[in-house]
């Protein structure tokens, strides 16, 4: 049976849908989050941070998808936990560079992996190349 083209706005307008999917697999994923005792934007944050070199507060903000007068709360409760360190950057002391602790990214890599399993049941959806490709082109699309 071949599925119809949506006719209405909110099902081709791409912002909707991207919206709406992210809401749905993320809310999905949330309630892990929350059992492994974390906030949305902890998560995000810590998420943000494993794998990197450290990022500025504003890079940050934007990697966790979250404001920075938010993050400006977020990360000394991160930091006082042992979580994060903030270092003030040589070149201009008014910026900010945030690094995940060894402690950190034990407490993140499990729900890391969790995340990326989730992901997979997720795209079971589309075939392999599919849904491989979906994750390049939004990547692509959201690159400066």
């Amino acid at each position: 049976m071949a599925t119809q083209e949506p006719t209405r706005f909110v099902h081709r307008y791409l912002a909707s849908v991207l919206a709406r999917a992210s809401h749905r697999i993320s809310a999905e994923f949330h309630v892990e989050v929350k059992k492994a005792g974390l906030t949305v934007t902890e998560w995000r944050v810590l998420g943000s941070l494993i794998e990197g070199e450290g990022e500025t507060v504003g890079d940050l903000a934007e990697l966790a998808v979250t404001k920075q007068p938010t993050l400006s709360k977020v990360l000394p409760r991160l930091a006082a936990q042992g979580y994060v360190t903030m270092q003030s950057m040589r070149a201009d002391r008014r910026q900010t560079l945030v690094r995940i602790t060894p402690k950190g990214t034990r407490l993140i890599r499990g729900l890391c992996d969790r995340a990326m399993q989730h992901q997979q049941r997720v795209l079971e959806k589309l075939d392999g190349d599919h849904a491989d490709r979906l994750v390049a082109m939004l990547r692509a699309i959201i690159a400066p």
